[in-house]
């Protein structure tokens, strides 16, 4: 392979909630591009599945990242407990140099906490506010104890991912307040950063066909397209593959301060970059919204 095609070569980075989703997809994504990726969360084969109960695990993705022609290296770790996000971030010191380029803010876990039927008034508090702490809090602590690197050697890139990159409302209260304080996390951070010479974005996929989306629509990825007769939208929709190719292209681009603080979509970045989805497609949701869901739900929104 050229330069070309690993312009990640010699770089670390961090993926924090990369056991599915578009969390794996960027893990993926950056060995592909050549980095040296540790990926964490909860779900481990040796360690169990975490209370989301699913099957997917750090190791599968380690090895997935390594079979791209990365190196993956899955740490189980606990984003909410801070002794557990220092002992992994002390262990990529030790490992790499004290190097990290790069990293993924991208814990979640928080779907079976939403509730999408009622209003605040009628919502269970504590289940509230532990989907912020497993969403927002998570990203605090790891960004408290990884920046560090970062600063001391001058460079970087900190990524928030997020849903939806505009200030439209998301359809729950403590869902939409979750994505929304992880944009301002990103953007927060960028200002703070920015005489470190550290860049901090947010980013978010468009209709991402994660796992659960999959099995919620009775599919694979191979066989996805068959999941447009029960709702058109989805066939706007985009792989893991295409949000981790974004994200492999921001942390390839020696510009990519000028980038720092904004929040960014995979729609607004393919034409940029060049990348394709997994099937060679360039999904545009933005534009889909656009054309087919903004007569009925509005614009998505002015930029946050």
């Amino acid at each position: 392979m050229t330069a070309d095609t690993r312009p990640l070569a010699g770089k670390v980075a961090l993926v924090a909630g990369g056991t599915r989703g578009g969390g794996r997809g960027i893990a993926v994504e950056l060995g592909s591009a050549g980095a040296t990726v540790y990926v964490t969360g909860r779900s481990s084969s040796g360690a169990g599945r975490s209370d989301l109960d699913r099957p997917e695990t750090i190791e599968d993705t380690a090895e997935r990242i390594t079979a791209a022609g990365g190196r993956g290296i899955a740490v189980r770790t606990d984003h909410s407990r801070p002794q557990e996000v220092r002992a992994l971030v002390d262990r990529i010191a030790a490992e790499q140099d004290g190097r990290l380029d790069v990293l993924v803010d991208s814990v979640w876990g928080g779907d079976p906490l939403t509730d999408w039927e009622h209003p605040l008034w009628e919502q269970d508090v504590e289940t509230g506010v532990r989907l912020l702490r497993q969403a927002v809090e998570t990203h605090v602590i790891t960004s408290r104890y990884a920046l560090p690197l970062m600063i001391a050697r001058g460079s970087g890139l900190v990524v928030e991912v997020t849903d939806g990159n505009t200030a439209r409302y998301r359809g729950s209260f403590f869902y939409d307040l979750a994505k929304s304080a992880v944009i301002r996390l990103a953007f927060a951070q960028a200002c703070e950063l920015r005489p470190h010479g550290v860049a901090a974005v947010a980013i978010t996929p468009g209709f991402l066909r994660s796992e659960a989306v999959l099995d919620h629509f009775g599919v694979t990825e191979a066989t996805w397209r068959d999941g447009v007769a029960q709702d058109p939208h989805f066939a706007h929709s985009e792989s893991p593959a295409y949000l981790g190719r974004a994200v492999a292209a921001l942390a390839a681009d020696p510009q990519i301060m000028a980038k720092s603080g904004r929040a960014l979509a995979t729609w607004g970045l393919y034409e940029e970059y060049g990348f394709t989805d997994a099937d060679g497609t360039r999904p545009d949701f933005g534009a889909h919204w656009a054309r087919s869901l903004e007569a009925e739900h509005g614009p998505l929104g002015d930029p946050l």
